[in-house]
């Protein structure tokens, strides 16, 4: 996209008192569907490995190769497409997502099933870099913050609607039929972006020298803090299953979800409500609820109500989390801000990824219990990384509130 400020100046086309829902809210489907794209095997993986002939192991390595795809390629397609324009970018990311989610509900076989999988990371890699720098642009400056919450809405929307949706669809009609319907809602949202999604031009002349953002103040904290905290909460989030199992909650595991998406849209909603003045303290607010609800976690205790309170304290803080982060690194780039943000999505899925793995590692060497005391571990140096970028990254007052 091309390079700007925070403070760059709204469409002309829109009023600038007031947010374009029409296009934002296109924006957060996009995100929608990029999220469910890559969680939804996770609801579906008993029939997708009897409909492939695999295993169930070898079925849920669908997620991983997705992440893969993404981490591998964000950073240099976003180099490569620096001088496309916006719209045509989106666009393509979003038939990616078309053709792969379509590939994959006919495919039966493993092989081709993986590599579209791939692609649908490759087209999430295009589609992170581009939206939270899209959402800005389409609101005047007051009200970046605030749209970029618009957009990734669609976030904590696919994991506590999408995923159990998707999952009631595979189970009644069978896992293609939910790939499929995804295919469906993609080809929506094509139309949707074509009419209502206004074009801006890409930067012209070069590529985005992607290593030259980390020379920028206050951009490697927001990275650090990235890598980290992505990385802890996905240790627990990818095995909430197995820890509610040890702690006697197995049967619950639907409300627990259910409960921890409602808080992140509450938590959403406050982000967008005061980012623009509050970035530093909002951010430091989200780490310490997420340490809260792992805390809470962490007690071996089968009551109910404390693990929906853990929960709700965990979505309390994590909700925002994607807004506060595509937005610090967005005022800490400057002109660099297409390189950071490239940067931040491939660290997010490399922290995803990375997540998994280790995990899985604590859950058969130390146990489920040892997954919201990692999370409460991990946490820390987030804490201290941010409490320390007070003059860049996570700063005490942004230069346009002064």
């Amino acid at each position: 996209m091309t390079t700007q400020t925070p403070t760059g100046s709204p469409p002309a086309a829109e009023p600038a008192g007031r947010l374009p829902l029409s296009p934002l809210l296109a924006l957060a489907t996009a995100v929608f569907i990029t999220s469910l794209t890559e969680t939804l095997p996770a609801g579906l993986l008993p029939s997708m490995s009897t409909g492939l002939g695999v295993s169930e192991s070898a079925a849920g390595q669908t997620v991983t190769v997705y992440a893969v795809g993404t981490a591998l390629t964000a950073i240099p397609l976003t180099a490569a497409t620096a001088g496309w324009r916006r719209k045509r970018l989106l666009l393509t990311a979003v038939v990616g997502f078309a053709v792969a989610n379509t590939v994959t509900a006919l495919s039966t076989d493993y092989a081709l099933t993986m590599v579209a999988r791939f692609v649908a990371g490759v087209a999430a890699g295009l589609a992170w870099a581009l939206l939270a720098g899209y959402a800005r642009r389409l609101a005047p400056p007051h009200l970046q913050g605030r749209a970029i919450a618009v957009a990734m809405a669609g976030i904590p929307l696919a994991l506590s609607l999408g995923v159990p949706a998707g999952t009631f669809l595979g189970t009644a009609l069978g896992w293609r039929t939910a790939f499929l319907a995804m295919t469906a809602l993609t080809v929506v949202l094509v139309a949707w972006i074509g009419a209502a999604v206004p074009d801006h031009p890409g930067q012209s002349g070069a590529r985005i020298p992607m290593l030259r953002s980390l020379t920028v103040p206050g951009v490697v904290p927001v990275l650090a803090v990235t890598l980290v905290l992505v990385l802890a909460h996905t240790i627990l989030y990818a095995y909430i299953a197995s820890l509610l199992d040890d702690l006697g909650q197995g049967g619950s595991t639907d409300l627990v979800l259910l409960v921890f998406g409602a808080a992140c849209l509450v938590s959403i909603w406050a982000v967008g409500a005061h980012i623009h003045r509050r970035l530093r303290s909002l951010t430091v607010a989200s780490v310490l609820l997420i340490a809260a609800g792992g805390a809470l976690l962490a007690v071996p205790a089968d009551d109910p109500a404390l693990v929906c309170a853990a929960a709700a304290l965990w979505g309390l803080g994590w909700g925002g989390v994607p807004t506060l982060l595509q937005t610090a690194v967005g005022n800490a780039g400057g002109d660099q801000a297409d390189g950071a943000q490239a940067m931040l999505v491939t660290l997010w899925n490399v922290a995803m990824a990375g997540g998994g793995v280790a995990g899985g590692v604590l859950l058969d060497t130390l146990g489920a219990v040892a997954l919201p005391r990692s999370l409460f571990v991990l946490l820390v140096p987030v804490l201290a990384t941010v409490v320390a970028a007070r003059a860049h990254g996570f700063p005490v007052a942004r230069a346009t509130d002064a």
